[in-house]
């Protein structure tokens, strides 16, 4: 089944699995693959199958689409292709394709919901890439808001945390520890009590990070 990758920054945020005849991107709600960024249009492009060939097509967005660098307005792709919208960079990969074969980054196993998951009425969503076996425990523990108490084991290579055009921040699993940095958004993640920029800051047991408008902890075994 079609798949695509989307990140930002080199970032993993999610992937979606291309299940319809006609998959619409774009920053409206209302689309199958929501992109929740001022450079990405209401209705930006669209994915059309056709048995196993898929077609993308810019729907005359404000900032256009791009594949392997270069605009397209209708483009059958190829396992592989990297399209552009706004920041954002979707990795596609066709049916033909095998995880691990080419310079295709691993596939991930991650529900099929929109990147609109983002969007819901938490203040902080958790999005999660596959773990690799590592040592140590790590989880981050939600200290405020209407998901206070909550949980979420950092088990996987990397966990976004945030919401696109507030903030995202990104915590990565090393083989020495836990690392977190901003991804986007205005909003400057916190760490006890100092921003943090793009650049990696290694995180300590009892660490807290506040993001957009949410207090959490960082907790380890």
């Amino acid at each position: 089944m079609p798949k695509m990758i989307v990140s930002i920054d080199g970032v993993v945020i999610r992937e979606v699995q291309l299940t319809k005849e006609r998959t619409t991107l774009g920053r409206r709600p209302y689309n199958d693959i929501v992109i929740d960024n001022l450079a990405v249009s209401g209705e930006h492009a669209l994915l059309q199958m056709a048995g196993n060939q898929v077609y993308l097509e810019d729907l005359n967005s404000t900032n256009g689409t791009y594949v392997n660098g270069k605009a397209t307005k209708k483009q059958l792709l190829q396992s592989g292709d990297s399209i552009e919208v706004g920041k954002y960079q979707i990795k596609f990969i066709g049916d033909a394709e095998k995880p691990g074969q080419g310079k295709v980054a691993p596939v991930i196993a991650a529900p099929a919901e929109p990147v609109a998951y983002y969007g819901s009425h938490e203040p902080t969503s958790f999005n999660t890439l596959p773990a690799e076996p590592e040592p140590g425990q790590a989880a981050i523990r939600v200290l405020s808001g209407v998901a206070a108490g909550r949980e979420v084991a950092l088990t996987k290579v990397v966990t976004t945390i945030g919401k696109p055009g507030v903030a995202i921040a990104a915590i990565t699993r090393r083989k020495d520890g836990f690392v977190i940095h901003h991804v986007e958004g205005a909003d400057i993640p916190v760490l006890n009590g100092k921003q943090i920029g793009a650049d990696p800051v290694s995180l300590k047991n009892g660490d807290l990070i506040g993001l957009a408008g949410t207090q959490m902890q960082f907790v380890e075994s």
